[in-house]
């Protein structure tokens, strides 16, 4: 697994995104883009939902899946953009 400060951002696009230790569907999506400070995901088919997560709550890149420090939940609550 893949630290952090050992992440080439450019590897993540099209990447799984998932968060961590929420109960249920953590899925975040597909990685999208890679901006200064945060990630953007898309998840869905037709309604597609967009979050902007910063990338300090990055906890680890293991070469499939890009892992949040955050539940599904909190990504809804907090960082969950309208289209």
């Amino acid at each position: 697994m893949s630290s952090v400060d050992g992440i080439d951002w450019t590897n993540i696009i099209k990447k799984e995104a998932r968060g961590i230790g929420g109960i249920g569907d953590d899925n975040l999506g597909e990685v999208q883009e890679i901006q200064d400070n945060n990630i953007i995901t898309k998840v869905g088919v037709v309604d597609k939902e967009t979050y902007s997560i910063p990338k300090n709550l990055v906890d680890k890149f293991d070469g499939h899946t890009l892992w949040f420090k955050i539940t599904r939940e909190e990504a809804d609550n907090q960082y969950k953009t309208t289209n």
